[in-house]
């Protein structure tokens, strides 16, 4: 049992009693916000031992009250957990940039919570502790020797509570292994027999290619999980992301004073990455100066901080994704063509889904079951018909199109079956419709514009016409509807079962 103190960060009351029972039966004493501002005034009032932030809230989000703690001396050191169903790269690293300790993905469960609240509070506590010892060896010089021995052990017992984490590896295996790929063509066959025969090479790098949306990703956490370096850490990154200016830092690690703002010494992607896989997305728009460091790096395995040295040896796989046509860019001069090679050792090519119309009936039921199970319905079916209208459509954004048409799709429905009429396929060759023309005279005083014509004035009525048109403005996309709406996600969930 814990005495340990954790505010809870949602908008959502349901989500604050839901982690509220999680929490206190296992002795933790429990604070709540709704809101970014309230959490600034409670977590500087209450000082807890931990926050566990919603991302997606109105006004100020959870990256925005993050930064906004780690502002505040008062309450920087408290370690803050982001919770949300947004799990994209970018999502995650944006979580961390802004002073986040972890992810956890909605739907969460309950063990997953209390094992990464416990590991971080363990962690957190260790920091202390050992910062208090510090502090203490600087008065007793006689005593030097003892006090090492024991920070030595408290240095031990943090890297334990840190290897506490791996204990989710079996789960990751089963959530990113073979078993996370849905369809029966023989496309998709041909890509899990890659998988299984680079299962022994974990020294090989990997090159994917494919269209934007096709899962790229998967394929290459398919790869580590698969492989002996499943124990390793799996370092995503993606290369546009990475500002020009700090990329040398940002993959190769820099020493303390090596420039203004370097306080202290800091790993790069690749040392993070050491006896697992770092994953290059968009490595096709990788800088050019950057890839002779990288390509050196592949070569003699030992990167060089900013500002040392010394080199530092890093085992690392690396497989890099592009949906660019590398081979053209290395002809034009855009890509070195030794980089190209060592990045190619293994080729893995998807294909769009286009070309794997037996994939799209078992992705669709995939979806509507993970979705169903998200906005906590019983996932309705799909007719024939529905099915016939997806196979028809040629999926320009792959995958990721098809995730986010059935999403729509289930909202539509209102958790009913699915039918034809709930599947909303962009026109993406039809002409934009012409602008209406403007009025020769200025509106009489009173009158109001014509889009407001369409809105029915029953309050109940006229949220439902502002739902349905901001998901249609936004191709279906819940999170971006939501945000232009200025509401929570859920609300959208809530309020199209009840249609």
């Amino acid at each position: 049992m814990s005495d340990e103190q954790i505010l809870i960060v949602d908008d959502t009351p349901a989500n604050l009693d839901l982690l509220a029972q999680m929490l206190e039966p296992n002795g933790y004493r429990v604070l709540v916000a709704g809101s970014g501002q309230s959490a600034l005034a409670v977590a500087a009032a209450s000082l807890p031992d931990l926050i566990l932030l919603d991302v997606m809230m109105p006004e100020l989000d959870g990256y925005a009250t993050c930064r906004a703690l780690k502002e505040n001396p008062a309450t920087a050191g408290i370690p803050v957990i982001f919770i949300s169903a947004r799990d994209a790269t970018d999502d995650l690293v944006q979580g961390f940039r802004a002073g986040g300790v972890d992810y956890i993905t909605k739907p969460f469960h309950v063990d997953e919570v209390l094992i990464r609240v416990q590991t971080h509070l363990r962690i957190s506590g260790l920091a202390r502790e050992l910062l208090a010892k510090n502090a203490e060896l600087a008065g007793r010089n006689e005593e030097l020797g003892a006090e090492i021995q024991r920070r030595e052990k408290a240095e031990s017992a943090l890297q334990a509570a840190d290897d506490q984490l791996s204990l989710h590896t079996d789960r990751e295996k089963e959530h990113w292994g073979l078993e996370a790929f849905v369809g029966n063509s023989q496309t998709l066959e041909n890509i899990l027999a890659d998988v299984r025969r680079l299962r022994n090479f974990g020294s090989i790098n990997v090159l994917v290619t494919g269209e934007s949306g096709t899962g790229k990703e998967l394929i290459a956490r398919a790869l580590h999980f698969g492989s002996s370096r499943s124990a390793g850490p799996f370092i995503p990154v993606n290369c546009v992301a990475v500002p020009t200016e700090l990329a040398e830092s940002a993959f190769f690690g820099h020493v303390r004073g090596a420039f203004t703002g370097a306080t202290m010494d800091r790993r790069g992607f690749f040392e993070l990455a050491h006896g697992g896989t770092l994953f290059l997305d968009e490595i096709g728009d990788m800088p050019t100066a950057l890839q002779a460091k990288l390509l050196r790096v592949l070569e003699d395995g030992c990167v060089v901080p900013v500002g040392g040295a010394k080199d530092r040896h890093v085992d690392v796989r690396v497989v890099s994704a592009t949906n660019a046509d590398l081979k053209k860019k290395v002809f034009d001069g855009a890509f070195r063509r030794d980089l190209y090679f060592r990045l190619a050792q293994y080729n893995v090519e998807v294909p769009p889904l286009r070309e794997r119309a037996g994939d799209i009936a078992p992705l669709a039921t995939h979806f509507i079951k993970l979705f169903a199970t998200e906005m906590g319905v019983k996932p309705p079916p799909m007719g024939e018909p529905t099915l016939a209208a997806l196979a028809a459509y040629s999926f320009p954004g792959n995958i990721r199109e098809l995730k986010n048409i059935i999403e729509r799709a289930l909202i539509e429905s209102g958790g009913g079956p699915i039918k034809p009429q709930h599947i909303r396929l962009p026109a993406w060759g039809a002409a934009p419709a012409p602008p209406r023309p403007r009025a020769a005279e200025p509106a009489p005083a009173g009158s109001r514009p014509d889009w407001a014509n369409d809105i029915p004035l029953n309050l109940e009525a006229a949220e439902e016409f502002l739902i349905r048109r901001a998901l249609s403005e936004t191709g279906g996309n819940i999170a971006e509807a939501a945000r232009r709406l200025g509401i929570n996600r859920t609300r959208i969930y809530r309020h199209m079962k009840s249609v």
